[in-house]
């Protein structure tokens, strides 16, 4: 397993998967650890493009697309605009419902920059790690250090503000209703980021879909759960 996917997000879901299926692991955009060029805009439509080209040139066949939190919503994003790419959509506390950002307006020279570096801080990291988990026996200095280890991109503050000023994700039930793929939703009951409510809303929308609560697990059952998310995904069978 390499480095990056060693400390990614999927770290434990991923060997899960790919011990039954060819699996990838692909950093978004501006995000994790690819790298963030001066002349790159970090919108959800350059996202969109990057994921596009990658699946292109690496992949090339309809894939089951697997999407946690923002990359939830980077998933539906990608689905509705290449739906011959995407077999199955698998949405993890996904972000994006009907749920857009006015912070972006607000980052502005300085405020962007202390915005970021309030970000940086240890004890606010800590403090959302908490919340992401429902088991707070997971929030290890080794997670603390994998969830941090992006932070050292020089350019992640750029490319973090130039995200948020690009108003990010955010989809209506009448657009979530036009995913034509089986998808399958998987939620935390506890999850104190997102919440609850919007499980039920990405079901009701989504015409081939199917809710999965994950008992007393928070907003990130690929780390905190990753034996019972592999194997939801693994024997899913939307029709």
């Amino acid at each position: 397993m390499g480095s990056t996917v060693r400390y990614s997000s999927f770290r434990r879901l991923l060997p899960l998967l790919a011990h039954q299926r060819e699996t990838w692991a692909i950093d978004l955009l501006g995000f994790g650890f690819t790298d963030r060029p001066v002349d790159v805009p970090f919108t959800p439509d350059a996202i969109k493009s990057h994921l596009y080209h990658v699946w292109e040139t690496l992949i090339g066949q309809p894939v089951v697309l697997v999407g946690a939190s923002m990359g939830g919503a980077a998933a539906i994003d990608f689905t509705l605009t290449h739906p011959k790419a995407v077999a199955q959509l698998v949405l993890i506390d996904s972000a994006g419902f009907a749920s857009g950002s006015n912070l972006g307006r607000f980052l502005v020279p300085p405020l962007g920059y202390l915005a970021t570096q309030f970000l940086r801080q240890p004890w606010v990291r800590q403090q959302v790690s908490l919340k992401a988990y429902y088991d707070r026996g997971f929030v290890t200095a080794d997670a603390e250090l994998c969830a941090a280890l992006h932070l050292q991109h020089p350019r992640w503050s750029r490319a973090l503000i130039a995200f948020t000023q690009s108003g990010g994700y955010q989809f209506w039930g009448d657009k979530v209703a036009q995913i034509e793929q089986p998808t399958l939703i998987l939620w935390g009951d506890r999850d104190e980021i997102l919440g609850t409510a919007d499980a039920e809303k990405f079901e009701q929308a989504i015409p081939n879909s199917q809710l999965i609560w994950l008992k007393n697990c928070g907003h990130v059952p690929h780390l905190e759960q990753p034996e019972i998310t592999a194997q939801h995904i693994l024997e899913s069978r939307i029709q």
